[in-house]
């Protein structure tokens, strides 16, 4: 077991990450390069959903690398070129995207689940540590005898 697991440790650390940028996409300046990077750590592969498009191997953040560094050797600045993508995919295509009404529940669903589970597991013991029944009354207890009596 023990040697199983260090195999697994050692395959990860020798395995590294992977990155998705290929060295024909890379631009020649290195100025512009290092922005396009920068850039695309910030936005969000659409097929992936949890991967920036620098990391993402999909073809469609291949080609939404390529349309940043085309943007940005046209002589787009950093928040043009965002702009662009965000014209065309949506607000869902930047990582932060920002707090306004289509956004909302991606800003505060997560806090409000929590908050309504919370007030959920509240009213359970709540509900839990009501005080016994009161006793029952003479009247009460003589009934199930009289019907125990009834069915011997």
């Amino acid at each position: 077991m023990k040697r199983l697991l260090a195999l697994i440790l050692a395959l990860t650390v020798v395995a590294g990450p992977a990155f998705a940028v290929l060295p024909e996409e890379q631009l020649k300046d290195p100025v512009l390069e290092a922005r396009a990077r920068l850039l695309s750590k910030e936005l969000r592969c659409v097929v992936c959903q949890n991967q920036t498009i620098d990391d993402s191997d999909a073809p469609l953040a291949a080609d939404l690398r390529a349309i940043l560094r085309e943007r940005l050797t046209a002589g787009d600045t950093d928040e043009q070129a965002k702009a662009y993508l965000v014209q065309r995919y949506g607000d869902f295509v930047l990582l932060k995207p920002p707090i306004n009404p289509a956004t909302l529940f991606l800003w505060f669903g997560p806090a409000l689940l929590l908050l309504g589970g919370a007030f959920g597991v509240w009213r359970y013991w709540r509900g839990r540590s009501v005080a016994p029944p009161a006793p029952l009354d003479p009247e009460e207890q003589a009934r199930p005898k009289a019907l125990l009596s009834e069915t011997s």
